[in-house]
């Protein structure tokens, strides 16, 4: 029950401020549990990184499969895998994901990011070697770029409207994933 409720405070406090507002004294505050309770249940600020990944990023994904698995063609797959991760930039989980990735963490921690990375890109591999790609698992992590940098510009607050950035999103990976 309390680790969910840390897990709940560093959600917000990563959405709100980022890494830097990620301290033991505002997940203390926020649970209403005393500073030393919160060492009971994480040894570092890594360590909260860490569950938050191992908890968030699983239903992330499944969320991205979900709706990659309704669609009937490589690139009706592609386009949903660019619009749920695109749609789900305002969601707390979304959102200390990416704080998470801005942080400096230990190799332990940035390894389980970049493992779970690796299998929301695996996700994709299949449509692009359905359209023929000689490389998919290249073009895939290409196409994850083009995502990256959409959810940078939505998050960045940018002058498009979110929506024009999917659809420029959208039309950038099928053209180029078509080559």
């Amino acid at each position: 029950m309390q680790r969910g409720a840390l897990l709940d405070a560093a959600r917000s406090l990563l959405s709100e401020g980022g890494t830097e507002a990620l301290t033991f004294p505002a997940l203390a505050e926020r649970t209403g549990l005393a500073r030393s309770s919160v060492y009971e249940y994480f040894r570092s600020r890594a360590a909260v990184v860490e569950e938050l990944c191992a908890v968030d990023f699983p239903v992330w994904a499944a969320e991205v499969e979900a709706a990659m698995a309704g669609a009937d063609t490589p690139e009706a797959r592609i386009e949903a895998y660019v619009r749920q991760q695109l749609a789900l930039v305002g969601d707390r989980r979304h959102r200390a994901v990416v704080a998470i990735s801005a942080s400096e963490l230990d190799g332990g921690a940035r390894e389980k990011i970049r493992a779970a990375h690796g299998g929301l890109i695996a996700m994709i591999v299949d449509a692009l070697a359905e359209l023929g790609h000689q490389r998919p698992r290249l073009a895939a992590m290409l196409l994850q770029g083009v995502v990256d940098a959409a959810v940078r510009r939505i998050e960045l607050g940018a002058a498009e409207d979110p929506a024009e950035i999917a659809e420029a999103a959208v039309s950038m990976a099928l053209r180029g994933v078509r080559g």
